[in-house]
Parts: C-alpha cells; sequence; structure tokens
C-alpha cells in the first residue's frame, strides 16, 4: 500500500488553549478508496523534517488547504507562521529525496511562491462551484470544479518552472504541472466532494 502524508490546517481554540493540527476525514476516506494509507503530517519543527521523511518513506505529499499564507496578509485571523515554516521546509526536503508532491488550493500557492511565483486577488471564487478548460490532455480533469479561495494564480504569476494544465472562464490557472520534479498542483478540493469524482481519484492514480 502506497503512503501519502498529508499536512494539517492549524487551528487556535481559544476555549481550552490549544493549537491544534486538523486534518479533513473526508482526506482519509478518499486516499483509502485509492487503496493508498493517509498519514497526517504534524507541523514540527523544521530541524525534524528531515528525519520524519526518513522514518514515514512516503509515496507521496499532499499539501492540503486551509490556512491563509502569511506572506500575502500577516493580519489575517487564519494564518499560521508555523504551518508556513514546516511546510517551505517539507517542500524542499521533499525536493531532494524525489517524493511526488501534489498541492491542493493553498497547496497549490504555496508550491507556486516556492518556485518563484507570485499570486493575485481573485473575486467570486469562495464557495462556488464554475467550469475550468484543461489545456493538456493528457489529464482528465472535471469540467466543474468546487473553489475554496480568495488568492489565484493569474499567467503573469505562474512560476517559470511549471506547466499550465487548466485554466478558469477569467484565464487564472487551475492546474500546473512540473513533471521532472513531480510536482502537480489543482486549485479546487477533491476530498469535498460526494460521491468522491472519479476524474479526481484518476488524476490522482494517474499521477502517483
Amino acid at each position: 500500500m502506497k503512503r501519502v502524508g498529508i499536512t494539517q490546517r492549524v487551528e487556535y481554540i481559544t476555549k481550552y488553549n490549544e493549537t491544534r493540527d486538523c486534518l479533513d476525514q473526508r482526506w482519509s476516506e478518499l486516499l483509502l478508496e485509492l487503496e493508498y494509507l493517509p498519514i497526517p503530517l504534524p507541523n514540527i519543527n523544521p530541524e525534524s523534517v528531515s528525519a520524519l521523511l526518513k522514518i514515514l518513506k512516503l509515496d507521496l505529499i499532499i499539501f492540503s488547504g486551509g490556512n491563509s499564507l502569511t506572506v500575502l496578509d500577516e493580519t489575517a485571523a487564519n494564518i499560521s507562521p508555523q504551518r508556513d515554516l514546516f511546510e517551505k521546509t517539507l517542500f524542499s526536503e521533499a525536493m531532494g529525496l524525489n517524493i511526488p508532491i501534489l498541492g491542493v488550493c493553498r497547496g497549490m500557492q504555496m508550491l507556486n511562491i516556492q518556485m518563484g511565483g507570485t499570486l493575485s486577488k481573485v473575486t467570486g471564487h469562495i464557495a462556488v462551484n464554475h467550469t475550468i478548460n484543461s489545456l493538456d490532455t493528457s489529464f482528465d480533469f472535471p469540467c466543474d470544479v468546487n473553489s475554496y479561495h480568495s488568492w489565484g494564480i493569474r499567467k503573469s504569476d505562474l512560476s517559470k518552472d511549471l506547466k499550465p494544465l487548466a485554466l478558469d472562464s477569467d484565464g487564472n490557472i487551475e492546474a500546473f504541472i512540473n513533471e521532472e520534479k513531480k510536482i502537480l498542483g489543482i486549485m479546487w478540493h477533491p476530498e469535498r466532494e460526494y460521491p468522491f469524482n472519479s476524474k479526481d481519484t484518476q488524476m490522482i492514480k494517474r499521477f502517483l
């Protein structure tokens, strides 16, 4: 069974004075349906990331959604500098180990930034569905996808090391890839579809 590590959002629970790592249970359901073993990754200190990856021997890392990126707005209520630093280190270590990476929503945004790209504010993309247009026939993406983000990637924002795979009707990039470095990014959430979209599950299988 392939082992898939998934990053987690950070939530601050003031009632209990706790900082929690959280993961939607639907991620586990989706990966188990694919017969992959889901392994939630804790937001640990960067110094421990290398040892964590050596122990887990992951076949894929998913950079999941949730939490705004601190670099975009240091005053946002849902930022987590700890998560940002962990994921930045995780990305670097994964690249060194040649571990395939899938970025979802925030994860896709983070990958583009780490590879030298930028982001732009977008409107009309929070809690809605919209159509996308595929640019590459090697991936059979859904035509209609969910959307939960206020920052997007325009063509001018995209890292020069990433190839666009799908666009929305305004020309924002909804999927990208770097085949050599085994990086795939999508702006929608496959785990939030129920039942799961077969095109999403086949996309993950094809990539891995």
